[in-house]
């Protein structure tokens, strides 16, 4: 089976994602944290999430110091989009250790921030590999139904941490030149290396 690396928020949408795809694709998934501005909370949410869907390895990789650079250099108001994106290129670090070909989201267009139409475009013409976005186009009842059933939303209900160092009025609109603009201003490529160097790996 070939595998895919998904980005588990320890939110709601993102193990019902996981879900959808198990059947089709051996799954390692990646959780991007901010301690030590968040506490441990927010490390054993996404474990206890990876043990109930049943998956075999998770990557805890720290990412404050790419967080706050961003935020420092770059347009705050486009933080999710590029945030989004430099997650997704550290992604495709651990795809190529890993040999996986694709990519794996809880993004949906009934969400803000990062997840329209034209942001995710920007965040897709931004990297390499294929993402595969399972539910995209479902309602926000349709994800919480799934949930259910597969007993991850009672772990994921409750305050993510994502919009901590995010703007009040994100960008709901992007290009995707000024983007990348954006990101070689920053030279980003070592930044995700290293927080990857320092990526806590668990073997479930």
């Amino acid at each position: 089976m070939e595998r895919g690396i998904a980005l588990l928020s320890g939110g709601i949408d993102s193990p019902v994602a996981i879900h959808l795809m198990q059947n089709r694709l051996e799954i390692i998934a990646v959780h991007f944290h901010q301690q030590p501005l968040t506490d441990e909370k927010e490390i054993t949410k996404v474990k206890d999430l990876v043990r109930q869907l049943g998956l075999s390895k998770l990557y805890l990789i720290p990412f404050t110091v790419v967080l706050k650079e961003l935020v420092s250099k770059c347009n705050h108001k486009d933080y999710y989009i590029l945030s989004k994106i430099a997650m997704f290129k550290t992604a495709e670090l651990v795809a190529a250790k890993e040999g996986a070909k694709f990519l794996i989201t809880g993004e949906n267009l009934g969400q803000v921030s990062s997840q329209t139409l034209s942001n995710m475009t920007t965040i897709t013409k931004n990297l390499t590999l294929e993402i595969f976005r399972p539910v995209l186009s479902y309602d926000k009842e349709e994800i919480v139904k799934v949930a259910k059933k597969i007993d991850t939303y009672e772990i994921s209900k409750g305050p993510e941490i994502c919009c901590l160092l995010g703007p009040k009025y994100p960008s709901t609109k992007s290009n995707p030149e000024e983007i990348r603009g954006q990101l070689e201003r920053i030279d980003i490529m070592p930044l995700l290396k290293e927080s990857l160097n320092k990526a806590e790996i668990i073997s479930v």
